[in-house]
């Protein structure tokens, strides 16, 4: 099931939440996405792109302890991440993503190897993507199907 930007906007107006976005491998297209919608400042309070593995402790408050078990491809880190940007850009709801995008492996992760993770008041819900279910196709196709994947997990908030 493919979830609109627009479907997604609409149900955080209709409820009344706000999100904030911390993203990895997408640099910043799940932002692009949400506010492509008109009437989206309504919802988006902002984001911030921690590609850099030490910006994902210090922008988007993951715990070094987090980075140093699981490394920044990990579905715990994805799940900090969205805690924290929720928390540091005080929205409803925080989203994030991390993950390989490739062409080529990142620390033993093949490219496709994909967590998103979603923090609201309802707690945290992580989607991970990997071996038999990793993202296929280029790295444009990984980054889309991710951006993808955070709508759908929006769209259940």
């Amino acid at each position: 099931m493919s979830v609109s930007a627009a479907s997604v906007v609409a149900r955080l107006v209709a409820r009344g939440l706000t999100v904030a976005a911390a993203e990895s491998l997408t640099g910043g297209l799940v932002c692009a996405a949400l506010t492509s919608v008109p009437g989206s400042s309504a919802v988006v309070r902002g984001g911030v792109v921690v590609y850099a593995t030490s910006l994902k402790e210090s922008l988007a408050g993951v715990p070094p302890a987090v980075l140093a078990a699981d490394g920044p491809v990990a579905g715990s880190t994805a799940a900090a991440m969205a805690e924290g940007v929720r928390s540091r850009l005080g929205a409803s709801v925080g989203v994030a993503t991390t993950g390989v995008a490739g062409p080529d492996p990142q620390d033993g992760h093949p490219p496709g190897t994909v967590h998103v993770a979603v923090a609201s008041d309802g707690g945290v819900r992580v989607r991970s993507f990997t071996g038999p279910s990793a993202l296929r196709g280029d790295r444009s196709a990984v980054r889309a199907a991710t951006v993808a994947a955070v709508l759908e997990l929006l769209s259940e908030v």
